[in-house]
């Protein structure tokens, strides 16, 4: 059976660009963590601190190492696969590269030489200001790229010059209508996506009789940054599908299963939706909801998929990514919540408890990318969303190139994957230190009472 390349190159863009969002999904919001760490030691003097914070910044190198190789070979991909979008939009896409290179990547690579290696050999104050200036760097970096992304959403500040980008406003490029939904709805969903893997490892820790002081403190602060966090992403992601309504209604429509235009449109908890029917097969719903949430009107018009034949997203997978997103984000309310009521008042955890954390360790991961999915595939057919398309953008290669080497990038990322969980769980593992803690923060030895453990983590 013939491919389309087209296909075959869409795939291995979105294999891409999936394996490599994991990483910045932990590198950003964990190094705000790093540095909430950094500065409790700071404050309270307690080693625990210091044990969790040298802990997690071996786990944010290895994190930002592979969200760097696997950032050049994604870039690689503009080259090689889609030519035509540099063509035609390389004077937007090449700038917010370049910022993101230029501004960000230096400032975490140089100064997170010191936040590794930098013990006993710099003052205190000088690993905040690093550590501050990597997490910096981090949300930098994502400020560069989600520009870029949002501008290919809802484009502004351009015009067209023989059918090449030309950038008339770069305030209005940057500061594009989705932009600041986009940003603060990713940072936010970064943090969350730290926050759960460190409580997520530390409830691991902890089930495993490998944990110590510094676990229970790293679990807290994990278990309640995602109690606040999981709800006020709800509240983004409602404005940002607000904006999505006004800008991107084939995407929203998509996400809904909407095949008709109409006010009081139901929510569809469940379906199988059918593109050659246009319609939805097995479907459970819920009156006026989708008008509801969407207009915050009762019998609000929502635009249906047939106002826009041949020019929407694929239907089905953006529909069950949106649901999954859903989904995952409501579990991580509930589990956040009842993890802060079992954490409340210095108590430890039940084993009910930690093992509902374990299990989310990387939850974060799947709502991310499900999110990705309906950001991303809810954009086709355009790559440039009403100016250009991905099929004039495409290299013409064959499909047995790109299959090729679509298979060499599946079988790599696998392989880095597994790689990385790997060493994640063999840190993990390691005891806890034998360390007493006293009030002022200083330590003895203490190989026998395993109850009072300092640990790394």
């Amino acid at each position: 059976m013939d491919i389309d390349p087209l296909v075959l190159a869409r795939i291995q863009f979105a294999t891409n660009i999936s394996f490599h969002i994991l990483f910045p999904a932990i590198s950003i919001g964990l190094g705000w963590l790093l540095l909430f760490f950094r500065v409790r030691f700071t404050q309270t003097g307690d080693k625990a601190w210091e044990y969790a914070y040298y802990f997690w910044v071996k786990i944010f190198a290895l994190t930002f190492a592979m969200g760097v190789v696997s950032g050049i070979t994604m870039s690689f991909q503009f080259g090689t696969n889609w030519p035509g979008f540099m063509e035609k939009a390389g004077n937007v896409a090449g700038p917010l590269l370049g910022y993101e290179v230029l501004s960000a990547f230096f400032l975490e690579a140089s100064f997170l030489g010191i936040m590794l290696f930098g013990k006993d050999r710099v003052s205190n104050r000088m690993h905040l200001i690093s550590t501050f200036l990597v997490a910096f760097g981090t949300t930098l970096s994502a400020f560069w790229i989600l520009s870029l992304n949002s501008w290919m959403q809802t484009p502004t500040g351009y015009y067209l010059e023989d059918g090449v980008v030309m950038v008339e406003s770069w305030w209005e490029v940057i500061f594009n209508p989705s932009f600041p939904y986009r940003f603060f709805h990713m940072v936010i969903a970064s943090v969350l996506t730290s926050a759960f893997l460190v409580a997520g490892v530390s409830a691991w820790r902890a089930l495993k009789n490998v944990d110590g002081p510094a676990t229970w403190k790293i679990m807290r602060t994990g278990v309640m940054v995602a109690a606040v966090l999981a709800p006020l992403q709800i509240f983004i992601g409602d404005l940002h599908g607000l904006n999505t309504l006004e800008h991107q209604p084939a995407k929203v429509a998509a996400m809904e299963a909407i095949w008709e235009t109409e006010e009081g449109a139901p929510f569809t908890v469940v379906a199988l939706p059918d593109e050659e029917s246009r319609s939805n097969k097995f479907a459970l719903e819920i009156p006026y909801a989708a008008s509801l949430v969407l207009t915050h009107e009762l019998k609000g018009e929502v635009k249906g998929l047939n106002e826009f034949v041949g020019e929407h997203p694929p239907v089905a997978i953006v529909f069950w990514s949106f649901r999954v997103m859903l989904a995952i984000g409501g579990l991580m309310v509930l589990v956040a919540w009842w993890a802060a009521w079992a954490l409340r008042s210095g108590r430890q955890a039940s084993k009910p408890v930690l093992a509902a954390l374990s299990a989310m360790t990387f939850s974060g991961w799947i709502a991310v990318l499900a999110g990705w999915y309906v950001t991303e595939i809810g954009r086709q057919p355009w790559i440039v969303d009403g100016v250009l398309k991905v099929q004039d953008v495409v290299a013409d290669h064959s499909a047995a190139t790109v299959s090729g080497t679509l298979f060499g990038y599946i079988l790599l990322y696998l392989f880095l994957l597994a790689s990385y969980i790997g060493a994640l769980r063999n840190l993990s593992a390691k005891p806890a230190a034998s360390l007493i803690l006293n009030p002022a923060g200083t330590a003895s030895a203490n190989t026998d009472d395993n109850t009072t453990k300092g640990g790394e983590s």
